[in-house]
């Protein structure tokens, strides 16, 4: 299937610095994400970069248990700071950056109401973790509609079994799921 460019949004999920803090054998999938973003570059599709981002003081964070007290108690992914940039390989400066406070990339921001401005219908996307942003983001991405590819070796898992299983019998339900190779051979010219 070939994408049209200008309908076409390839989305970073949470490649941010803090992320390979908390999961060091990510970097792993750094050479495939930066590939893709890359080929993304070539092919003129939009590059949105989406991952946490807290206001100064985590006002986003209760103050009682959940799953993201750590990064309020230890101060992280505060925009602005390293743990919320995301990893030289595939972010620029002049990109567009979409910061959420929870796990789906469409979680509590303008995710949706920019890709649909720029009368985006497909979304080409990876991240960290498999079974975080990238299930999350999926989910709600075919919930709106949109025609969904996981590039599954940019995504990452702490779990090799769970990435096995979601990119293989998961996801396909509601995505194309392919290699960054055999993505870049499919849109090539």
């Amino acid at each position: 299937m070939k994408l049209e460019p200008k309908k076409t949004a390839m989305l970073t999920l949470d490649i941010q610095k803090g992320i390979f803090g908390f999961v060091p054998a990510a970097d792993s999938v750094v050479p495939n994400a930066s590939k893709a973003v890359e080929f993304a570059r070539q092919k003129q599709f939009h590059i949105i970069h989406v991952g946490l981002g807290f206001s100064a003081g985590h006002p986003e964070i209760p103050d009682t248990e959940s799953r993201f007290k750590r990064l309020k108690e230890n101060n992280l992914f505060v925009i602005g700071t390293p743990s919320a940039a995301f990893h030289s390989a595939v972010g620029r400066p002049e990109d567009l950056i979409v910061y959420k406070q929870r796990v789906g990339a469409f979680s509590e921001n303008q995710l949706h109401l920019i890709l649909r401005s720029r009368a985006i219908e497909n979304l080409v996307f990876f991240g960290i973790s498999t079974s975080g942003i990238t299930l999350s983001t999926l989910r709600r991405a075919a919930d709106l509609d949109y025609t969904c590819v996981v590039l599954k070796d940019a995504c990452f898992d702490p779990d090799e079994e769970v990435h096995r299983v979601l990119t293989e019998k998961i996801f396909p339900a509601q995505a194309t799921v392919l290699t960054v190779d055999a993505f870049i051979a499919e849109q090539a010219d």
